[in-house]
């Protein structure tokens, strides 16, 4: 299969997978596709060590990286703000209610020597920042990797520089035509449509919608992934026919072999349907696509506080949901009922556990057979 993304990228096949799993980025790269390692999360040792792992594993084989580097967050119009600054403005109505919640649920508290190690712990930045995610841009640049994605907004001036200096290439996932547009006008090299049905961080305009009114607001500047509610052959299908030259899959690999997934969210995740969703602030502070459970409902709740804006809200709630993973699998706690995670709407089909590779095998199999079917369908016979 040839597009420009697959030229761009030198891969064979246009899929790109957007995971946190270093196992998952590897599979999928060594499968034809490209692997896309989510550092948010990652310390900066972590993610020294995970592309050093990945690149042993691929070889010569091309990888991507996908940062967050938020346009606006609570103190980037100062030019952002110190760690002890951002925890003097949370409410302490917001402590006290992540305390009540863990409490109604049984959730015990982390050991000792398991508190002080959540986001951002190694650093005196905020987490989902621009200050975080500076690191992390210049440990890309000391690996391999082909491509660079900013998860959210337009990439920053230094970020675009820095990429294109080192000879490689820029993503940016967009929700509209108009940030599209933008994130073409200040160079990216790679549009990711994503639609309201994907995992994480999404705005509200359905993939179908989305895809060609990108296609055709970014005419020929850049190629165009179709992503959001995209796991399947005939997804991937659709999402070409409608002008994307590829795909962008990330809850997909959630219930794959490989991928770390919190194995009480995993179970939860393969026997979810596709109603079982939301978007929700409760972890990030920005509408993210996710598992609804007693977590989120609590924060939906409008006799409780609602979420902090980002950065303020994860500085909030990251111990609680360490907590609550920690103690996911103890029957004699009512945490298995708060744990979730990122996902979108794909996660109805998710329902059995199955190698990356083999995920995508089947995507370009099935991608075949519906061409196939429509090419019949214009048979004059």
């Amino acid at each position: 299969m040839r597009t420009r993304v697959t030229d761009m990228l030198n891969i064979d096949i246009p899929i790109l997978a957007f995971s946190h799993c270093r196992d998952v980025v590897a599979a999928v790269t060594k499968a034809g596709g490209l692997g896309v390692l989510g550092a948010a999360g990652h310390s900066d040792r972590q993610l020294e060590i995970d592309l050093e792992w990945i690149e042993e594993q691929v070889g010569d084989l091309p990888y991507g990286v996908d940062l967050i580097v938020p346009a606006k967050y609570t103190g980037s119009d100062q030019g952002g703000m110190t760690v002890a600054a951002l925890w003097e403005m949370i409410p302490g109505e917001h402590r006290e209610f992540v305390d009540r919640l863990l409490d109604e649920y049984r959730v015990p508290a982390l050991a000792e020597e398991q508190t002080g190690r959540g986001l951002g712990a190694e650093t005196k930045s905020a987490p989902l920042t621009a200050d975080r995610a500076a690191p992390q841009l210049e440990i890309t640049l000391a690996h391999r990797a082909a491509l660079v994605v900013n998860a959210l907004g337009p990439p920053p001036a230094h970020m675009l520089d820095r990429v294109h200096e080192e000879g490689r290439l820029v993503g940016a996932l967009a929700g509209k035509a108009q940030h599209a547009e933008r994130h073409v006008a200040v160079g990216v090299d790679l549009i990711v449509a994503q639609g309201s049905e994907a995992g994480g961080h999404t705005g509200e305009i359905g993939t179908m919608v989305l895809i060609p009114e990108i296609v055709d607001a970014v005419g020929d500047r850049a190629p165009v992934l179709g992503a959001g509610g995209i796991g399947r052959g005939r997804q991937m299908a659709a999402s070409m026919a409608l002008g994307a030259e590829g795909v962008w899959c990330g809850s997909v690999w959630l219930t794959t072999e490989e991928a770390e997934t919190h194995p009480t969210v995993k179970e939860k995740f393969l026997n979810a349907t596709s109603s079982d969703t939301l978007r929700s602030k409760s972890r990030t502070g920005k509408p993210a696509r996710q598992l609804r459970t007693a977590w989120t409902d609590a924060w939906e709740d409008p006799a409780n506080p609602s979420p902090l804006p980002m950065p303020l809200q994860p500085m909030l709630v990251d111990e609680a949901i360490r907590r609550i993973d920690r103690a996911a699998h103890d029957t004699s706690s009512g945490a298995a009922q708060l744990a979730n995670y990122f996902v979108g709407q794909i996660v109805g089909t998710m329902n059995v556990s199955k190698p990356a590779a083999r995920v995508v095998y089947e995507m370009v199999e099935e991608f075949i057979e519906s061409v196939d079917r429509l090419g019949q369908l214009m048979n004059d016979e």
